[in-house]
C-alpha cells in the first residue's frame, strides 16, 4: 500500500495543495497533526485538505484537541488518539500531543510520559505507528540541541516493531530519520513522503 504522511500544516495553504494533489496516487493518508496554531484556525485547515483523494488517519497535534480535530475533520477522517485502525489490510496505531510535556503554556495539548504510556499500553501489534511528538534520540533534537523526544515513544516503537513510525512536532528535525530496532523512523514536516508500507506477512 502506496502512503502519503505528513505533519505540522499550521494552515500551510500552499503545502496543502500540495497534499491534496500528491493525494491522487496514494492508497491512504496519514496525518501527525498540528493542523492549525495554538487551538486558532482548525476549520480553516480542514477545509485546505477537504478535497484529500484517499483515506486519512489523523492524530492531533499540540496545537488541537482530540475532541478539536474530531468534531471538525471531513466525514471519512480516523481520527486516532490512543487507538488504531486496520484499513486495507494495513494496521495503524495512533497517538497525538505533545509528549513529554511542552513550554508552550496551557494552550498547547500535551501529555506526560506516564499519560502517553498509559494509552500506547493499548498498541500490542501495528505496521505503522503515527505520533505527534518524536521518539527520545530520533529528530528530536531543537535548534538549541535539545533533544525533546518522548522515552515511552520510543520503547513502544521497540516492543511493537511496526514496519514505519512517523511523527513531526520537531521543525528542526523535519526530513530526518532513524531506527529504532527493524523500525523506520520517520519525522515528516508538511511538504509529505510517501512510503511503501505491505501488510504483516506479504512481501512488498
Amino acid at each position: 500500500m502506496k502512503l502519503l504522511a505528513f505533519s505540522d500544516l499550521h494552515l500551510s495553504a500552499a503545502h496543502a495543495a500540495g497534499l491534496v494533489e500528491a493525494s491522487g496516487e496514494v492508497d491512504l493518508v496519514l496525518a501527525a497533526g498540528d493542523f492549525c496554531n495554538a487551538r486558532h484556525g482548525l476549520n480553516s485547515a480542514m477545509e485546505m485538505l477537504a478535497d484529500l483523494q484517499a483515506p486519512v488517519i489523523a492524530v492531533p497535534g499540540n496545537c488541537e484537541s482530540f475532541e478539536e480535530l474530531q468534531s471538525v475533520a471531513p466525514e471519512g477522517w480516523y481520527v486516532l488518539h490512543g487507538s488504531g485502525v486496520e484499513i486495507g489490510g494495513i494496521s495503524v496505531f495512533g497517538l497525538g500531543y505533545g509528549v513529554p510535556v511542552t513550554p508552550f503554556g496551557s494552550w498547547s495539548c500535551d501529555l506526560d510520559e506516564a499519560q502517553a504510556a498509559a494509552l500506547l499500553d493499548g498498541c500490542e501489534e501495528a505496521d505503522v505507528v503515527m505520533t505527534h511528538s518524536p521518539p527520545k534520540g530520533i529528530a528530536d533534537r531543537t535548534s538549541t540541541g535539545l533533544s525533546v523526544g518522548s522515552t515511552v515513544i520510543r520503547d513502544a516503537i521497540a516492543r511493537v516493531q511496526p514496519q514505519l513510525a512517523v511523527c513531526g512536532h520537531v521543525h528542526d528535525c523535519w526530513g530526518e530519520e532513524g531506527r529504532i530496532g527493524a523500525s523506520r523512523v520517520v519525522n515528516l514536516g508538511p511538504a509529505g513522503r510517501v512510503f511503501e508500507v505491505a501488510p504483516a506477512g506479504a512481501a512488498l
